[in-house]
């Protein structure tokens, strides 16, 4: 055996006796993998409570794991409504109603590390005195790791609904297409169903190709597409493409051109959304 390799496996038992060698103990790290979905993570997490080990020894992994390290336990955790519904209610019963809604956003990131920064923030706030204290607590680099997430996705969300476009398609619908970086359209569609509650319209994520549809008058509801509706062509109203070129032609000549300021502009308006936006295009 290599010299390197039998110091690390080996220790002395006593100084004493140098004659006799015991195994080091090597504790095996498990690793929980979720599937990336509001349903999927909680599931790992009170899969993680129901090992009944030290929170240190266990890991929650969004998606398949690329390199798989040694001494680590790997298992798969299907997503079940019944434990999630159980995590969901005890994050909102202890950590308040503030705290749910920013893990659900952090939930919403798409970074791969989201699993486990919200299972040790479940973790950590369990053990709080004060649990509805829990996001205050940024020492903690799981909590402040949430905090970061659900702050950029709240700010992406943010930006999708002062900058999201509908344009009238020649049935009638409204229709909104939309990229995000983050899979942020629940936190979209309420602002807009509350505000056209009578109108046909639907909110198309072309990202995920997720479809948020709302009819007039009723509650909105999620549809999950395919490649065959992710590459449709949508064919638009006379009067909507008569409006849109109204208002592009607008959009461009109202500019005072001496006023022109490029680098503001794009830190107003990312270059990402424009693609989206009626103004910008065919520019």
């Amino acid at each position: 055996m290599p010299l390197i390799l039998f110091l690390v496996l080996w220790k002395p038992a006593s100084q004493m006796d140098w004659g006799r060698r015991q195994p080091i103990e090597v504790m095996e790290e498990l690793y929980l993998i979720c599937e990336d979905s509001l349903e999927g993570i909680f599931t790992g997490i009170y899969d993680a409570y129901l090992k009944k080990k030290p929170h240190g020894q266990i890991h929650l992994i969004v998606g398949e794991e690329v390199n798989y390290r040694l001494f680590a336990v790997y298992e798969t955790c299907a997503p079940d409504e019944r434990k999630a519904a159980k995590v969901a209610g005890t994050i909102m019963r202890e950590f308040g109603e503030e705290a749910y809604l920013a893990i659900c956003r952090a939930l919403a990131s798409r970074e791969p590390d989201k699993g486990e920064a919200i299972y040790k923030t479940v973790a950590a706030g369990l053990s709080m005195k004060n649990k509805k204290q829990v996001m205050g607590n940024l020492a903690d680099p799981y909590i402040h790791r949430v905090f970061e997430l659900a702050r950029f996705t709240a700010n992406e969300a943010h930006f999708h609904v002062e900058f999201l476009r509908f344009r009238e398609l020649e049935s009638g619908i409204l229709y909104a297409p939309m990229g995000p970086k983050n899979n942020l359209i629940t936190f979209i569609v309420p602002h807009f169903a509350d505000r056209l509650p009578l109108e046909n319209f639907v909110i198309h994520d072309e990202i995920r190709n997720i479809f948020a549809v709302h009819p007039a008058g009723k509650d909105w509801y999620l549809v999950y597409g395919d490649e065959k509706l992710k590459q449709a062509e949508y064919s638009f109203s006379e009067g909507e493409k008569k409006y849109s070129a109204l208002f592009s032609s607008f959009f461009h000549t109202i500019a005072i051109k001496e006023r022109k300021n490029y680098g503001l502009q794009r830190n107003m308006l990312p270059l990402r959304y424009r693609e989206y936006m009626t103004e910008f295009q065919g520019k």
